[in-house]
């Protein structure tokens, strides 16, 4: 049992203002809900939409059947009323646009002429909030109190908004109400409604990051606005580079004095902080970087989502110097892996890259609160008791990890560190045998850094014949699409990698020769994790299934691929 709802219209008229207050009303119901974005890259005009999935149990995905359409304008019934069931409703402006006469479904309320009449024509979307509501029989209250929270200080607006909703509600129960019926709530108690974003913004400030140093770029923005946000509360510095190859240089210097620091940005702004990159290689400086993936090349599809950039991510930077590569999953997990990538920055002294695309940034799901306890918060600074004086920046040690302490924190030693290659002190040197000793110093953090890389998630049948792989933020959809292979009697599973390099091998290559079919399903052309995967074990994925269009799987989309070997 559940609804899924999609309200379609043009930039600006406010879809995200409807399923932002529904989303946080049924939350707060008790209800588990995600909520999925599909914009274009314009600030007015073109069609944008929002799906809304109420199941019991938080979903894990959306799915393209519709049970309530909202039309904000024509446009928008045209492109999904063959999306919508034939048991659906739609909800329209009549004097926006007709429907055609056979369209038995309809639910026209006056969008526009209500909310002049409630005070101000830009609250059409509060009025279709109200009726949504009676479509799905919940009471206004649900959402006037949040209302008040959102106008707070602004009373005149609140009770305007308060009476475009009621209007709303009262206009659609002329037509349908209570006519759809809400799932099982969930367990009730506070939970967040929280968007991907807004997981990592608050990973990164629970993790000790206190510098972040970023230029805007879609879909990683929201990250540098949570940030911003906090500056004063969590006594967070964020600062809007003039550009990424300041921003990355920025966040290395802050961690070279002794900050743990953040830079975020897309595919096009890794690409000019790739130098940098290889900057905190040689001077073994912790950095982490969000790449939050879109379609390129260049400046291809800005608010799209793709998994492209995993190759590129493996291979940024001039020269050899290691590395981990970390992505966010699900909302549940990601908290606490970029908790992680922080701690293996610092640890072994590296460069993290976590990866996330749009689609993991801008979906909203309802979580349990996350468990602080969970994480670590370890800077692995050298005591200076234990200290070699005087003191070497890059000491050769037996794991390749030198010990590591802030500029000025120990008296009468200075820490030395440059670009070029250096000796154990950190002078400049070109001599062949120390460059030797140095390249393997940093290497063999390799080997104790394999050991710290996860296994992939397994999830499903525990002795499948069909085997996913995937990683990345097609978990969601993954699972589910297990779900409905299991449904038609088809033994499948999932094998889902959120550590990405290191690459673990062991729990794949132990299922690898158990199963019929080795399938990869990935959001790119040709399949970054299926070649990874052949290079650094031999293995061979019997089957790709690819999506690349900019847009996220859908869960029949995959099980339709399977089917076709079933």
């Amino acid at each position: 049992m559940e609804v899924n709802i999609l309200v379609g219209g043009a930039a600006g008229q406010g879809m995200d203002t409807v399923m932002n207050l529904l989303g946080k009303a049924l939350v707060r119901e008790g209800y588990g809900i995600i909520y999925t974005k599909d914009y274009m890259s314009r600030v007015r005009g073109g069609h944008n939409f929002s799906r809304l999935r109420i199941a019991a149990g938080t979903p894990w995905t959306t799915v393209e059947a519709v049970d309530i359409l909202v039309a904000l304008n024509e446009e928008t019934y045209i492109i999904h009323r063959d999306n919508l069931l034939p048991t659906g409703r739609v909800i329209y402006d009549p004097g926006l646009f007709q429907l055609p006469d056979h369209e038995t479904r309809a639910v026209p309320v006056a969008l526009e002429m209500l909310a002049k009449e409630a005070g101000r024509a830009i609250m059409a979307n509060t009025v279709a909030v109200g009726a949504l509501l009676v479509l799905i029989g919940l009471p206004p209250a649900a959402v006037e109190k949040l209302l008040l929270e959102v106008f707070m200080g602004k009373e005149k607006v609140a009770e305007q908004n308060i009476e475009a909703l009621r209007k709303g509600y009262q206009a659609a129960a002329e037509y349908c109400s209570a006519c759809f019926v809400l799932p099982p709530k969930e367990k009730l108690g506070k939970r967040l409604f929280i968007e991907g974003n807004q997981v990592l913004g608050m990973a990164a400030l629970a993790s000790g990051c206190r510098f972040l140093s970023a230029y805007p770029m879609t879909p990683s923005t929201a990250i540098l606005g949570y940030l911003a946000a906090k500056n004063k509360s969590h006594l967070v510095v964020v600062e809007q580079a003039e550009d990424e190859i300041a921003a990355i240089n920025m966040a290395l210097g802050a961690s070279y004095a002794g900050v743990r620091a953040l830079t975020v940005t897309s595919g096009g702004g890794f690409s000019l902080m790739v130098e940098g990159l290889s900057l905190a290689g040689m001077t073994e400086t912790p950095l982490v970087v969000i790449v939050a993936m879109r379609p390129g090349p260049a400046t291809g599809l800005p608010t799209r989502s793709e998994q492209g950039d995993l190759n590129f991510v493996l291979h940024a930077g001039h020269g050899e110097f290691p590395r981990a590569v970390l992505s966010a999953t699900s909302h549940e997990d990601a908290f606490y892996r970029l908790n992680k990538a922080f701690e293996l920055a610092d640890r072994f002294q590296i460069p993290v890259i976590f990866l996330s695309d749009q689609n993991f940034a801008d979906t909203h799901r309802s979580v349990e609160p996350y468990d602080f306890s969970r994480l670590s918060y370890n800077r692995h600074l050298a005591n200076e008791e234990d200290l070699q004086k005087p003191y070497q920046r890059y000491l050769l040690t037996e794991d390749g990890v030198s010990p590591r302490i802030i500029p000025g924190a120990v008296e009468g030693e200075v820490v030395l560190a440059d670009s070029d290659e250096h000796d154990e002190k950190g002078n400049i040197t070109e001599d062949a045998a120390i460059r030797i000793k140095m390249v393997d110093k940093r290497m063999k953090k390799m080997t104790a850094l394999a050991e710290e890389m996860d296994e992939p998630d397994l999830y499903g049948d525990p002795h499948p014949e069909k085997l996913l792989v995937g990683w990345g933020s097609n978990y969601g959809v993954l699972r589910e699409a297990v779900d409905d292979l299991a449904a038609l009697g088809i033994r499948a599973a999932l094998l889902h990698f959120t550590d990405l390099w290191p690459l673990p091998q062991k729990r794949l290559l132990e299922l690898a020769g158990r199963v019929k079919q080795l399938y990869c399903v990935e959001n790119n052309a040709t399949g970054q994790l299926s070649a990874l995967i052949r290079r650094e074990t031999g293995l061979m994925i019997d089957r790709l299934i690819l999506k690349y269009n900019g847009r996220p799987f859908l869960p029949h989309e995959i099980v339709r691929e399977v089917e076709k070997n079933a």
